[in-house]
């Protein structure tokens, strides 16, 4: 990735960021079966590598070569084209209630940045997959590189959820049940 995307450009940050969590989704999910869905799909270049265009990865942002986002006329394994930030959840949302209609098997699995998380249609997705309990997996990268610092109520109401003691004590609990699993486990979790 840093070899290509230093000769071609593309998004060398966000991609780097996610490639654990990719490997991760891969190791434990039939991406065929429940569609991965990148927001922004700008952190998917570990996803092309592992799904068949590792010797085509250097065409990257080429001429009549590989996308720098997802693309379905690419792969089989591109679910959807995406630019824009935040669609990630209200695009499972769409895919999960067709899941339902076609009574088809799998889930969508949403990748998102926590940048994602300060925009409207993030919210308005959760409430639609709460009301219609739609199954989904969401992935939240919180890596704190969003583009802008997230502002408003909510923003400052969730930021001090997280430095207060109820959360410190659970994720402090959390990591400690991890550390007593196997070492695969751990690392996957």
């Amino acid at each position: 990735i840093l070899e290509v995307v230093s000769a071609n450009g593309g998004h060398l940050s966000s991609s780097l960021g996610a490639v654990e969590l990719i490997v991760g989704m891969h190791a434990l999910f039939d991406c065929q079966k429940n569609p991965f869905i990148f927001d922004t799909s700008h952190q998917a270049y570990a996803h092309k590598l592992l799904t068949g265009r590792f010797e085509s990865f250097s065409t990257l942002r080429q001429f009549q070569g590989l996308s720098g986002f997802t693309k379905p006329s690419e792969s089989a394994y591109d679910y959807f084209i995406a630019g824009h930030s935040s669609t990630s959840v209200s695009i499972g949302v769409g895919v999960a209630k067709a899941f339902r209609l076609k009574q088809a098997l799998g889930m969508p699995i949403a990748l998102l940045g926590d940048g994602s998380i300060s925009a409207g249609i993030f919210y308005e997705a959760l409430n639609e997959l709460g009301d219609r309990k739609y199954p989904m997996i969401m992935i939240l990268n919180d890596n704190e590189m969003s583009i802008s610092t997230p502002i408003g109520a909510l923003s400052k109401a969730l930021s001090q959820l997280m430095k207060g003691p109820f959360y410190q004590s659970f994720r402090s609990k959390v990591k400690k049940i991890l550390s007593t699993l196997p070492a695969r486990v751990n690392y996957l979790a």
